[in-house]
């Protein structure tokens, strides 16, 4: 007997999702809880899971079409079953545009209301329908790349790109340069150039679009701080032993950084706060963002109420973050609801950077590289002297809309002061 597969409701705001690639194909066998399929959200991608043993009989939807939450994209049969026909062609042009095999039933319309509230929540998500009510954007006005005309997040980022502010005083605040469009066309190879093309993935093309958002919205300020570490990396050295046994992680630098992070946020609130129109939104809950690197892009994990959390606490959430978001493990609700981001290029290398600030917080903080550098030192007495120290350079990018530059360094203040004597709870 044929059992439907549906793609499933990924986070309360999600009502489309695109699927990236199939893990069978039609007439394989597959056991319970062994990856399907993958699917990418304007919020997560993940991987979907079989909900039952037995062999794939049909594939209703193809790699890279968009399809609403609760629609049929394939269908399992036991294993004796033989497949229905072979499954739909892979090409993104082809499919992009594609509806649902006929075999599958139509997805329930979100909204029967004939009136244009009725029509434009049918062709949107909530997600959607929010940003647009914030921005001031008539949604008759984006053009829609999902099925059917929907709009997502991706267009309205995009429309948002390419249109000008209106929402700045004009009496006081100088007109904005104009920006380029969001997808400039591509220039014409010179002649004799080897080039290679392809297209962006759609994590990427999310990123892009909102990171150009980001910037057409935050007034962007940045401050550099030398933090000297040493006092740091003698407590990782002499608690790692003991720390790894009591909570089965390493114990890296980034926990010390949040801790010291989050009681700066305590004592700065409109550090950890949005702008909403004319209002300061501030956030009662701290719960830090922290970058995670993956081979397919970037993104951002939350710890929540990490101001509650102890070292260990703080080490084993990164920790299980981080794996899980490597191996598309993430639930939507894990990346969405950070007030600030720590973000770590000094992993790679970097001596410092001045990242972009991630809509809405208001402020993010990059880590450099830990290095051993000669630092001029003054003892009680006033004599200098030159020592080896590990120092890091960090940068925090700030909204000059609500929080001024002295705020901004005595927000760093509190981070440097934490990280050069703070005990973190360690003996």
């Amino acid at each position: 007997m044929a059992f439907d597969v549906i793609m499933p409701q990924m986070g309360e705001s999600i009502a489309e999702a695109t699927i990236l690639k199939w893990h069978r194909k039609v007439g394989e066998a597959i056991g319970k809880d062994e990856t399907l399929y993958e699917i990418s959200t304007d919020k997560v991608d993940a991987e979907i899971p079989a909900p039952l043993a037995g062999t794939l009989l049909e594939i209703l939807v193809s790699e890279n079409q968009t399809v609403p939450v609760g629609s049929v994209v394939a269908r399992l049969g036991d294993a004796n079953e033989k497949p229905v026909g072979a499954p739909p062609a892979a090409k993104a042009e082809e499919t992009s545009a594609a509806p649902v095999s006929a075999a599958a039933p139509h997805a329930p319309v979100l909204d029967h209301d004939n009136s244009l509230e009725g029509r434009l929540a049918a062709k949107s998500s909530p997600l959607v329908r929010k940003m647009a009510e914030t921005h001031g954007v008539d949604l008759q006005t984006v053009k829609g790349s999902g099925q059917h005309g929907r709009v997502t997040k991706s267009d309205l980022e995009a429309h948002l790109a390419q249109t000008p502010i209106k929402s700045l005083p004009q009496a006081e605040v100088p007109p904005a340069p104009t920006l380029p469009p969001a997808s400039p066309a591509v220039p014409a190879p010179v002649p004799g150039e080897r080039v290679r093309m392809e297209p962006m993935s759609r994590m990427r093309k999310i990123i892009s679009d909102n990171m150009v958002a980001s910037r057409r919205t935050s007034a962007h300020v940045y401050t550099v701080w030398e933090f000297d570490l040493t006092h740091v990396a003698r407590l990782r050295r002499r608690n790692q032993k003991a720390f790894q046994e009591a909570y089965g992680v390493k114990l890296s630098f980034m926990p010390f950084v949040m801790a010291a992070t989050a009681k700066a946020l305590r004592a700065f609130p409109v550090v950890n706060a949005a702008v909403e129109g004319d209002h300061i939104a501030y956030k009662l809950d701290i719960n830090l963002g922290v970058a995670v690197s993956l081979d397919w892009g970037l993104i951002v994990p939350v710890v929540r109420q990490a101001d509650q959390l102890n070292l260990g606490d703080l080490a084993r959430a990164l920790n299980d973050l981080a794996e899980r978001s490597r191996t598309k493990q993430l639930k939507p609700d894990e990346i969405t609801g950070g007030t600030f981001t720590i973000t770590n290029p000094g992993v790679f290398g970097d001596t410092f950077g001045l990242p972009i600030i991630s809509q809405p917080q208001v402020a993010i903080l990059g880590m450099g590289a830990i290095k051993k550098r000669p630092v001029v030192v003054t003892d009680e007495e006033g004599n200098d002297s030159i020592a080896i120290r590990e120092t890091m350079f960090s940068g925090l990018s700030f909204d000059h809309r609500i929080i001024d530059g002295a705020v901004a360094d005595q927000f760093m203040a509190l981070i440097k002061k934490e990280l050069e004597t703070s005990d973190f709870g360690l003996a």
